[in-house]
């Protein structure tokens, strides 16, 4: 089977869902909102994930922020012991993209997250439960809208109202292209975070480092349904330098 990490977290699998809703109300308050991240930003790291029957498959890709040059992937694989339920799907992927970007070698400034941040019905989509538990300055990226309303306008990004706030902006990263949904993730103000979103951009509506973050994850999940057997072994190592 594969090989499961050790990481720690603050992670009970015997949550109740009102435990989880509890633990969202209180992680929701620690998010910090504004910038607090190192510049100039060198490295820029893209978390995915790809699922199996029964485990989770965490990618952390690294790339130079200045040329969006590939430096470092890592993976991890985690059993899955929480169920999968809508706004709580933090719970579920936690595990396996902490113990990746534990793995790192390569110390990013910043994490683009597949997933919700502040644009959560409960302000703690992934990648906001992921900054605060991990302290890192997160940015949430998702390919759906899950909560609230886009105002209508010009230019490269339009808001995301909900409940009368901005939580988040549909931001233009393709020509003809649907939009990304940016949100703040942790450490990382909505304005800084579009910024960035749009640097890490490089031909394609996904932002690089998620796209290289979502290719090995999904090559990840290919190599362990070929060997699916009790002899398949995963490493977990990734590798480090350009792509092949």
């Amino acid at each position: 089977m594969p090989e499961v990490s050790d990481i720690r977290l603050p992670l009970n699998i015997n949550f109740s869902l009102e435990k989880a809703r509890k633990t969202q109300i209180i992680l929701s308050k620690m998010v910090i909102r504004e910038d607090r991240i190192n510049t100039p930003i060198r490295y820029v790291a893209g978390i995915d994930l790809a699922y199996t029957d029964k485990y989770s498959i965490g990618a952390a890709a690294v790339l130079s922020y200045e040329d969006l040059k590939p430096i470092e992937v890592k993976l991890a694989v985690t059993e899955v012991k929480f169920p999968y339920i809508p706004t709580l799907l933090s719970f579920r992927e936690m595990p396996a993209a902490a113990a990746a970007i534990k793995r790192l070698e390569t110390k990013p400034d910043v994490f683009l997250v597949d997933g919700q941040g502040l644009a959560h019905p409960y302000r703690l989509g992934f990648a906001s439960h992921l900054g605060v538990t991990l302290n890192i300055p997160t940015i949430g990226v998702a390919k759906k809208l899950l909560c609230g309303e886009i105002l209508k306008g010009d230019g490269l990004w339009r808001p995301i109202i909900y409940e009368g706030e901005v939580v988040g902006g549909a931001v233009y990263t393709k020509r003809e292209a649907k939009p990304v949904y940016v949100s703040i993730g942790h450490r990382v103000s909505l304005e800084t975070a579009i910024k960035i979103v749009l640097d890490c951009t490089k031909g394609h509506r996904i932002p690089e480092p998620l796209r290289i973050a979502h290719i090995h994850a999904k090559k990840a999940k290919r190599d362990y349904l070929s060997k699916h057997n009790s002899s398949f072994r995963f490493s977990g190592e990734g590798w480090n330098g350009h792509p092949s």
